[in-house]
């Protein structure tokens, strides 16, 4: 789930962009998201960016397929979902720029910045607050509260 969506419950066209960026990291390393609360790491996003950023990203690729992958494709699919998953869904890609990613070998692909893993993010990301305005949906809803008498 999108940080903005679970800590703001603002949703944006971004939102699905986190989930598919951790749905991309699931499959690369065959573990689920959830696989890594007992450890130090707590989630599939910590795991993934410290080996990106140690430069052994190939170590977070499934054992059963890591002989038998290409592995340009497999780090340029891992530094995809590293860029899906960015805290600030103003550095996320939109999800037509994933899939021409995905789909030509020559497009660039820019450099994801790290997460930060933690749920105050107003705190860390002086980003945040410019971005909430942008990123919140407007509807036309009226919501109405019926009291008893």
């Amino acid at each position: 789930m999108a940080p903005e969506y679970a800590m703001e419950g603002l949703f944006s066209v971004k939102s699905d962009v986190y989930s598919f960026g951790v749905l991309l990291l699931e499959i690369v390393s065959g573990r689920r998201n959830t696989s890594f609360r007992q450890t130090e790491r707590m989630i599939l996003i910590a795991y993934a960016w410290d080996l990106w950023n140690e430069g052994k990203a190939m170590d977070i690729v499934d054992l059963s397929i890591r002989d038998s992958c290409d592995e340009n494709e497999v780090l340029r699919c891992i530094q995809i979902g590293m860029l899906c998953v960015q805290d600030s869904a103003l550095h996320r890609p939109t999800m037509a720029s994933v899939v021409l990613m995905l789909e030509s070998s020559t497009t660039s692909i820019p450099l994801p910045r790290q997460p930060t893993f933690t749920s105050v993010r107003a705190s860390i990301d002086p980003e945040i607050s410019l971005e909430v305005q942008e990123v919140a949906s407007s509807s036309d809803l009226t919501v109405k509260v019926v009291a008893g008498r």
